[in-house]
């Protein structure tokens, strides 16, 4: 069963990369972006048959490894 994550920044936290991409999105004429956050995808193919415990392995996986929880967020996003 494949399951995705996305991590993201949390709020507070100054996100470079995303200023970045914003500035040059303006440089080359999208004026009507008002700001961009950028963070982490990842497909992760489990051998579980069950959605639920699928799930809460990807979020064991999260929680120990993919994201710093200090400063980032996580969202499971969709099961297969």
């Amino acid at each position: 069963m494949k399951v995705s994550a996305v991590i993201t920044l949390k709020k507070d936290v100054l996100d470079p990369q995303g200023k970045v991409i914003q500035q040059a999105l303006n440089g080359m004429g999208f004026k009507n972006i008002d700001e961009v956050r950028q963070g982490k995808y990842f497909e992760i193919d489990v051998q579980e048959n069950d959605p639920k415990k699928a799930n809460e392995i990807i979020e064991e996986i999260c929680k120990k490894l993919l994201a710093n929880l200090v400063i980032e967020n996580y969202k499971i996003i969709e099961t297969q």
